[in-house]
């Protein structure tokens, strides 16, 4: 992998942020009047942006309203309740001095990622990222991570995807991309398989192997 590139997701891949992802999604809910949802239920909807994860729950006309709210407050419960998944920094770095190029797509908004990696201390690691907020389209449309291999300037064949979801097993699929699934993430096993993932790992310290074969 040494010339190659691994694009990572970031939420559930390679960071931890359902505590404060949940707790953000109630304080809006409250403030809007609506009912407060328990945390594996928000988490089964993490992954399609912020709007896409507030907009079931609230009615139509004050969705931007719960958007403005939710942002506001995700700012702040971000540094709070966010954290590293195991494993995630030693990975990075070991890549990092490798010369392997490395990558962030996110369907989460641009200043949220940045504040995620800057405040976890691996932003520097990566040499690229792209957020769904500067596209067209969001994952599980391939826009994003041919974007980054255009970007970057290297193949699909030298590069390799690391996500938690279906949606991230869908999105390296429809772009022809090998894509590895660590699990933990908001979707079920068997949500999984159904998507074809190359590789699905139990965690990111199983990742090296997968790279080395």
């Amino acid at each position: 992998m040494k010339s190659g590139l691994l694009i990572f997701d970031l939420d559930g891949t390679i960071i931890d942020a359902y505590g404060a992802i949940a707790e953000s999604f109630n304080f809006t809910m409250r403030k809007l009047g609506q009912s407060a949802q328990r945390a594996t239920c928000i988490k089964r909807v993490v992954g399609h942006g912020d709007r896409n994860l507030l907009a079931p729950f609230v009615p139509k006309n004050v969705v931007d309203k719960a958007l403005s709210v939710y942002r506001k407050h995700h700012q702040y419960s971000l540094l709070r309740k966010s954290k590293l998944l195991p494993y995630a920094k030693a990975i990075l770095r070991s890549l990092d001095k490798e010369g392997v190029k490395l990558a962030i797509a996110s369907n989460r908004p641009t200043k949220f990622s940045l504040i995620l990696l800057r405040h976890l201390g691996i932003a520097s690691y990566f040499d690229y990222v792209l957020c769904a907020d500067k596209l067209t389209f969001r994952k599980p449309h391939p826009l994003i991570l041919n974007t980054i291999i255009r970007k970057l300037k290297l193949n699909k064949q030298d590069t390799l995807y690391v996500g938690d979801m279906a949606l991230d097993a869908e999105t390296g699929r429809r772009a022809g991309i090998k894509t590895i699934i660590v699990l933990g993430g908001s979707s079920s096993i068997k949500e999984i398989k159904k998507e074809n993932p190359f590789k699905i790992v139990k965690n990111l310290s199983y990742l090296r192997g997968v790279i080395n074969e």
